[in-house]
């Protein structure tokens, strides 16, 4: 797994997990950037990162048998229960490696955590 520290881009950080991990960890990333286009890529707390409106949006990393998304965000009663077999622990969630990602579910969590950022800069705007 990674070892390196001081990654400077995504691409590097992904790079340096193994190949099984990379394909996931691209999947994983193509699907939040479809959900926020204008989220920049970024290293925060040596992982992969997407940041909006000079904000992190979401922390995804990989490990040796899942994937991880952070934070979670909270969401309907229905969209808990979904989520609550991927929970990893507080404001996290984890994919196995072995099973596929569930898509739908993490444009889910990337929705909610876009639409938490823009609510916060229209209550900073407010405030000025």
């Amino acid at each position: 797994m990674a070892v390196k520290k001081g990654f400077t881009s995504v691409n590097e950080y992904i790079g340096s997990l193994h190949p099984d991990v990379q394909k996931v960890m691209k999947e994983l990333r193509a699907a939040i950037k479809a959900v926020a286009p204008d989220a920049r890529e970024k290293i925060s707390y040596q992982i992969a990162c997407f940041e909006l409106n000079g904000k992190n949006l979401v922390h995804f990393a990989g490990w040796k048998n899942h994937v991880s998304m952070y934070p979670t965000p909270e969401g309907s009663e229905a969209f808990n229960k979904a989520i609550a077999k991927y929970a990893g622990g507080k404001g996290t969630t984890k994919f196995a490696l072995d099973k596929p990602l569930p898509l739908k579910l993490i444009r889910q969590i990337v929705k909610f955590r876009v639409a938490d950022n823009l609510k916060n800069e229209k209550l900073k705007a407010k405030k000025y």
